[in-house]
């Protein structure tokens, strides 16, 4: 099913390039400048979005054995993700359950165990509380009420989402709405993490809009890819999910071939993003490879911090790995010193007041769908957030 949708992209593709054509939005979209510095929508975001929808977490790459663990801060809540001795990735609140402390310190690792360096108190990979030290000093409890506060998670296409609210009515199959069937055309499960680092950058938002946006590519990149590269978008969309790829001259020499032999790196090129913070960059760095880039708001407006994770389909060679190296070094540097340096000279400007809006072209439809769908998720209850996913795009809705 997959790999026919992707066909049926490629064709499309295939037929814009020999039409030199896009498609394109009605009309020019606006967006309140406001929407990237405002402290209260910021905090509605913070609640009304990332605590409330289902947020990519990790990769299975970073804890593909039983034992292993990924422990961080999402939006303000300590979360632990682990694989249990039965292979089942599950999430917990990573607080302990006698005095709050967190169970498990940032960072991945191994464990059988979880044990609280405070006082000891010990948990099984199932989140239940097993032992309690000096427990005849400490007082008769039920320790079956006492263990770590499950999340809701989902483990697809070599992703894993977690819901920060463990009481959330948020249906998964509602929220992707059937983008994991096309993520699943990577086949990440088996895949190699190969590095991984943080970036800080500007408001969420901004950062977001730049994975997004092809338009940029020719001008703001001429110094690294950037000329070699079309700033014309094509978006495909699966509720608030999407890819943006360019109508490619050279996919039309895959009219040459018979169906069964277009291969799966060429199908699935391009940009794919997870809504609320998620790009997926497909890269020939060692072999072939993904930028996973991973982005969530701090502590502020102004700010947000990014991890980009590299991916890889094998285990690389010792070449690979210098090819790979050189590869997420350049990464590393157009995003910091290109991308988010002028997402940061952006955020700062637009902070002063000096414009009421900012503009995306009806040749950016990426940004008014994303932009759309935030609006709509601060709007909606909780009872209704999977009808607005099953609507398939807000204007429908």
């Amino acid at each position: 099913m997959a790999r026919a949708e992707l066909i049926e992209m490629a064709r499309d593709n295939i037929g814009h390039a020999q039409a030199g054509t896009i498609t394109q939005e009605p009309e020019v979209f606006k967006v309140p400048a406001s929407n990237y510095f405002d402290p209260d929508r910021f905090r509605l975001e913070i609640d009304r979005v990332f605590k409330r929808i289902p947020l990519m977490l990790a990769a299975t790459a970073e804890l593909p054995q039983p034992g292993d663990y990924k422990a961080m801060d999402v939006v303000g809540l300590p979360v632990l993700i682990s694989r249990g001795g039965d292979g089942v990735a599950r999430a917990f609140i990573n607080s302990c359950s006698h005095r709050g402390a967190p169970i498990v310190k940032l960072g991945t690792g191994k464990a059988k165990r979880f044990i609280c360096g405070y006082h000891a108190w010990s948990f099984d990979y199932k989140g239940n509380l097993v032992a309690v030290a000096a427990k005849d000093d400490f007082g008769d409890i039920d320790m079956a009420q006492y263990g770590l506060v499950p999340l809701p998670i989902t483990e697809r296409a070599g992703l894993i989402w977690v819901i920060l609210d463990p009481d959330s009515p948020v249906e998964m199959d509602a929220f992707l709405s059937g983008y994991d069937e096309m993520l699943g055309a990577f086949g990440l499960e088996n895949w190699h993490l190969f590095e991984a680092r943080t970036l800080k950058g500007p408001n969420w938002k901004i950062a977001y809009d730049g994975y997004l946006d092809l338009y940029h590519l020719p001008v703001l990149h001429r110094e690294t890819f950037g000329e070699q590269m079309s700033n014309r978008a094509l978006y495909y969309a699966w509720g608030p999910h999407q890819r943006v790829t360019s109508p490619s001259r050279q996919m039309i020499g895959l009219l040459e071939k018979p169906e069964d032999e277009w291969s799966a790196d060429v199908l699935s090129a391009g940009v794919w993003t997870i809504f609320p913070h998620i790009s997926i960059a497909s890269f020939r760095g060692g072999g072939r490879a993904i930028m996973l880039s991973q982005l969530f708001p701090g502590e502020t407006p102004g700010e947000s911090f990014t991890t980009q994770m590299y991916l890889m389909e094998k285990e690389p060679t010792d070449e690979q790995r210098l090819e790979a190296l050189q590869q997420f070094k350049l990464l590393e540097y157009v995003v910091q010193e290109e991308d988010y340096a002028t997402g940061l000279r952006q955020q700062k400007a637009l902070e002063s007041g000096a414009r009421k809006f900012v503009l995306f072209g009806r040749n950016e439809g990426g940004g008014h769908r994303f932009h759309r769908w935030v609006d709509r998720i601060l709007e909606t209850s909780d009872q209704d957030l999977n009808t607005l996913f099953r609507s398939g795009d807000p204007r429908l809705s």
